[in-house]
């Protein structure tokens, strides 16, 4: 009766050594599982805490991680240079060959098609090689995370990476299709050479498409995306094709091509063109790139990644124009103290065939065709004498080459002498300035400015007195389109650069649409400033712009202290305008519109007609006069003004 107490005493503790025990046991495994989930957590956190979203489409890749890249091409779609990477157009995958996909695959995943972004197998097999070289002799990517890791991830080589491309190849293989994947890998892969994608690299190597690409050609391609730029074949010809040599030999193992095939691929190897790029596309194109860059901002707003700009340019016009440039002014520029000059040709519809902004876009960037404002002198004459004629004057009306005075402004001829009675034809022939000045002040300055807006200057133009010589400050490109009013009949077009432009996926982003031409003056009145503006290069200022066996009109223009000197002038099928001057401003050595851009607008003319038909303009040219016969037609004119005007007075023949 004694052990009674005893027994449940023992029984007691018993359990509460039990229950601590269980506590002990329970607490550790919690401590441990809490241990877990956080090394869990934390390693999950260390390796997916910065991983980007999978893309839901394949859309949202084609533009991801585009270096900005711009491609300049002619009016013909003949590429004239590149900023940036070597961008083209993508190429679907039932476009190309078999044999170009096969490649790729062959030698990058020939597993492609059946695995899930991540083949498990090839990463064993990958794993083993290395440990048994001792180093990294194999990849074990797949197609898909070369994709991720090229478009999404870091370059890194180290495990987090590795696991963040594996988990992120996986979420791409059930958000797009294989054709999709292959399809973006092969037009965004690197190959080389500053060519991105199957595309760029076939125009890059082989001059050609993607789509006409050999068997042979496609392997030295496949060869590259294991070291692009070692296996480069401009630089290192025989590693490119020992590699293409092992692309065929997988893509015989894989079944993809015979051994005939592959047999004759090796036996005839591929042949990589020279670079065709400009050598000098810096300096022969850097003006048009900034021109068609400024333009393209303005058409298609909003940040692009790449862009290929089609221009109105014809290069080997393009070419004349700086080379013409270049010599001139390298042979007399010196000695006039000319430093720069400039160059613009317009076609009869507005587009900019050709221009030179300058000697050197190395040296300078600065494009004087378009972004240099200066005053045209005498060049704004045919303005002032455009609106003369709408306001009732005819090329042979009479006016006095005598002293002026308005309002204590005395112009002077550039002689420095006066002709008397001269007409209106004359005056412009030899750039008279006390007529120009008279016939604006009668005329109108506001009319004088309305007509300069008219025939498409842009440019602020004060309504001032001095504006009839010229004073107020234009571009050449505006210029030189206001004088191809005259050439076209008076029918205004708009100048414009741009014919299309494009993303590298073919994607129309503008594309210039004719707008028709403006009525800027009556047929009657361009033709016979057409006619007035021959007879400037025939026997007046422009003598020296005159082209053999075939009919011009122009005009020379010359700012004050010879700061500046110009002349525009056009044919039946081209209107051209010419600057000559100096970037600080500083006078040049007697340089007239008459003389070094007489002469470079000749040249270049001459180049630019090579081998076109001589035509007429169509208004007719003007009747050659001596001397004494323009004083006479001058007089007579005159005397005719005169007795019109007594007839309005009320005053008949006899009373006078």
């Amino acid at each position: 009766m004694y052990q009674e107490p005893f027994r449940a005493d023992h029984m007691m503790e018993r359990d509460r050594r039990e229950q601590r025990r269980r506590l002990i046991v329970g607490g550790s495994l919690a401590l441990i599982a809490v241990m877990l989930v956080s090394f869990a957590f934390a390693g999950w956190h260390w390796a997916f805490h910065d991983l980007p979203p999978a893309p839901q489409t394949a859309a949202e890749l084609w533009n991801v991680r585009r270096e900005p890249a711009v491609t300049l091409t002619d009016r013909e779609g003949r590429v004239l240079a590149v900023r940036g990477p070597l961008y083209a157009r993508a190429v679907a995958l039932e476009s190309l060959p078999e044999h170009v996909p096969q490649a790729f695959l062959a030698i990058e995943d020939q597993r492609f098609y059946r695995h899930t972004g991540v083949d498990f197998r090839g990463v064993a097999r990958a794993l083993w090689r290395n440990f048994r070289a001792g180093a990294t002799v194999e990849g074990g990517s797949t197609i898909t995370m070369q994709l991720v890791k090229n478009l999404m991830l870091s370059p890194d080589r180290e495990l987090r990476r590795k696991i963040q491309e594996m988990r992120l190849a996986r979420a791409l293989e059930r958000q797009l299709s294989k054709t999709e994947i292959l399809e973006l890998y092969l037009n965004r892969i690197y190959l080389g050479a500053r060519a991105y994608g199957i595309e760029a690299a076939a125009e890059r190597y082989f001059d050609k498409s993607a789509t006409e690409l050999t068997l042979a050609e496609a392997a030295l391609l496949a060869a590259l995306p294991k070291a692009p730029s070692r296996l480069d074949p401009t630089i290192n010809l025989d590693a490119a094709r020992a590699r293409a040599a092992q692309v065929l030999a997988a893509m015989e193992e894989a079944g993809y091509i015979t051994a005939t095939e592959h047999a004759e691929a090796l036996a005839e190897p591929a042949e990589p063109v020279a670079d065709t790029s400009d050598p000098n596309a810096t300096s022969n194109w850097g003006h048009a790139f900034d021109m068609a860059l400024t333009e393209a901002q303005r058409l298609v707003p909003g940040d692009i990644p790449d862009l290929i700009i089609r221009t109105t340019l014809d290069p080997a016009l393009a070419r004349a124009a700086n080379e013409t440039v270049e010599r001139v002014l390298s042979e007399q520029g010196e000695a006039a103290h000319a430093g720069e000059a400039a160059i613009v040709l317009l076609a009869p519809d507005g587009a900019i065939r050709a221009f030179a902004g300058g000697r050197d876009y190395r040296d300078s960037q600065f494009n004087r065709a378009v972004q240099a404002r200066r005053q045209p002198g005498s060049a704004f004459k045919p303005i002032v004498f455009a609106a003369a004629l709408e306001a009732g004057y005819d090329p042979s009306s009479a006016v006095w080459d005598e002293p002026v005075d308005l309002e204590g402004w005395t112009p002077q001829n550039f002689s420095g002498s006066y002709r008397g009675l001269v007409t209106l034809q004359e005056a412009l022939k030899r750039s008279i300035n006390t007529v120009a000045v008279q016939v604006a002040d009668e005329v109108g300055i506001g009319r004088i400015v309305e007509m300069g807006h008219r025939l498409g200057i842009r440019s602020d133009l004060p309504e001032l007195p001095a504006i009839a010589l010229g004073a107020a400050e234009v571009n050449l490109v505006e210029l030189t389109a206001a004088y191809s009013v005259f050439a076209n009949d008076g029918e205004r077009r708009e100048p414009y650069f741009i014919l299309s432009i494009t993303n590298s996926r073919g994607d129309v982003l503008y594309e210039h649409r004719d707008p028709g031409a403006e009525r800027a003056l009556e047929t009657e009145t361009a033709r016979a400033m057409s006619t007035m503006l021959q007879d400037v290069v025939m026997t007046g200022t422009g003598r020296r712009a005159a082209l053999p066996g075939r009919a011009s009109a122009g005009k020379t223009g010359t700012s004050q202290s010879f700061r500046d000197a110009w002349f525009i002038g056009y044919t039946a099928d081209y209107t051209a305008g010419v600057w000559v001057g100096n970037d600080d401003d500083s006078p040049m050595e007697n340089v007239t519109g008459g003389g070094l851009p007489a002469q470079i607008w000749r040249d270049f003319m001459v180049q630019v007609h090579e081998g076109l038909p001589a035509r007429a303009l169509s208004a007719p040219a003007p009747r050659t006069r001596s001397e004494r016969e323009e004083r006479l037609a001058a007089f007579y004119s005159d005397l005719s003004a005169a007795f019109s005007e007594l007839l309005e007075d009320g005053a008949s023949p006899s009373e006078r």
